[in-house]
């Protein structure tokens, strides 16, 4: 009989954490930006230019951001490697005595751990330790550069629909497309994030248009009070 392989969705926790957040936050931010000049402001020169600017400014930021925070976690990852490293050529008998009782604590009789724990230190000793004793494995390890350039991309692509409503939407009813249409992607892109990571539908899409309708409602708010104060 063939035997179909399980679906899992932790090897999609990387990428999926850093194109869902880049899109997100570049449909959000970008958005609440423009409606919040449009309340203030609404010519379609000065919307289209913070449009662009939040864009960049935006795409850049989040990917700096990203590989920064990704690279400190990497960092990490190789500090532990390289110190289990040193203790495997210092001290392998404790090493391999403790690989065991991993295996032991998780319901392994003590002989079967000590066996297992061999022959995978046989195998490839410093791979064993990283994934039982470290967490770390190929699926879960720390990429700085495709984070942030997932993270980049993954902006710009959000922050597209603002930018084009304030191309193209009519000046006086801005504000009202830039919500209607983003509160709508917002609601596609947590339905999608949601089922692609295995959680309720829909929980992620009225986390996301509650957070975005006060965000948005925010920025708008503080728009039109600075336009009422400078008129």
């Amino acid at each position: 009989m063939h035997h179909q392989l399980e679906k899992h969705y932790v090897n999609r926790v990387g990428w999926l954490r850093a194109a869902v957040l880049g899109a997100n936050d570049g449909l959000l931010s970008t958005t609440s930006i423009v409606v919040g000049v449009a309340a203030a402001s609404p010519e379609r020169n000065t919307i289209i230019l913070t449009a662009l600017a939040g864009m960049i400014a935006g795409a850049l930021s989040m990917a700096a951001g990203e590989y920064v925070s990704v690279s400190s976690q990497e960092d990490t990852e190789k500090s532990d490697l390289l110190r289990e490293k040193r203790e495997l050529e210092e001290i392998p008998e404790i090493e391999l005595l403790e690989l065991a009782k991993i295996y032991e604590n998780r319901g392994v009789t003590k002989e079967t751990a000590l066996l297992v724990a061999t022959e995978l230190t046989a195998h490839d000793a410093l791979g064993a330790h990283a994934h039982d004793e470290l967490g770390i494995n190929e699926m879960t390890q720390a990429k700085p550069f495709l984070a942030s350039l997932a993270s980049f991309f993954s902006f710009i692509a959000g922050a597209l629909l603002p930018m084009i409503l304030a191309i193209f939407a009519p000046d006086k009813e801005m504000i009202y497309y830039q919500y209607g249409f983003s509160i709508i992607f917002l609601m596609v892109l947590g339905a999608i994030s949601a089922k692609i990571g295995g959680s309720k539908i829909g929980i992620a899409v009225l986390r996301i248009c509650f957070w975005g309708t006060v965000a948005m409602g925010i920025t708008t708010l503080v728009g039109h009070l600075f336009g009422v104060k400078v008129s």
